[in-house]
């Protein structure tokens, strides 16, 4: 499902270049629930950035689902994104002219589903936000945001989601229910879950946990059924 090999990345700086990864391969099969875990500044959010075909690599190669990111230019990494990937963005990016529901009902309407109001307003309602459907971005709180980006990354059951801490900004309650829909799209669709996290919970949840350091990928190890946290 995705394939990585000797990926890096550097960018230009006032003071030279800036190496944030260093030669990185893994490989993620279909299905599969991911962790990448590692202190703030390590490289994580890049990684997962690469991995989405949101940015390039400066060397390497990233297959996703067979299509090599690397060759193609922006608009055909953006029609990957939209046939295949759901992204939660750490950060939200709702577009702050739509509603809660016209942003979830947004890569329904991009792909054509024809029942895209009525797929983004149970997303909103099994994120426990459909009372706030009316609501713009700058009318609702961090956490709420969070979770109307969380629904808008679920409406099309993409075969690939990538989380960028998806639990980061809600409270205790709302990080379990927002767990408990991860991991149903990833066990009930097959879909293939990579997520950042600092959660340790939640990391403990994936089938796989991917130790990223300065920049290089220093651990990986797969976590049995058996031990994983329920």
């Amino acid at each position: 499902m995705i394939q990585v090999t000797n990926i890096t990345k550097t960018v230009t700086t006032d003071n030279g270049s800036l190496q944030i990864l260093h030669p990185i391969s893994f490989t993620v099969t279909e299905g599969q629930s991911v962790a990448i875990v590692g202190a703030s500044g390590s490289g994580k959010s890049t990684l997962l950035g690469l991995l989405a075909g949101l940015d390039t690599v400066t060397e390497g190669s990233i297959k996703l689902d067979g299509a090599s990111l690397e060759t193609m230019d922006e608009e055909a990494r953006a029609q990957i994104r939209g046939q295949k990937v759901g992204f939660i963005f750490q950060a939200f990016m709702l577009v702050s002219s739509l509603t809660a529901l016209e942003n979830v009902m947004l890569p329904a309407e991009i792909n054509g589903l024809n029942n895209a109001k009525a797929l983004a307003i149970d997303a909103l309602e099994k994120v426990g936000l459909s009372h706030r459907a009316s609501h713009y971005p700058n009318q609702l709180s961090g956490g709420e945001q969070q979770r109307v980006a969380i629904a808008r990354a679920f409406i099309t059951q993409p075969k690939i989601l990538f989380a960028d801490e998806p639990t980061g900004n809600l409270d205790a309650d709302n990080s379990l229910k927002v767990e408990q829909l991860l991991f149903e799209l990833n066990q009930q669709a097959g879909t293939t879950l990579v997520l950042v996290t600092h959660d340790n919970e939640l990391a403990q949840r994936c089938e796989r946990q991917l130790i990223m350091s300065a920049g290089q990928l220093s651990e990986a190890f797969a976590q049995p059924a058996s031990e994983r946290a329920s």
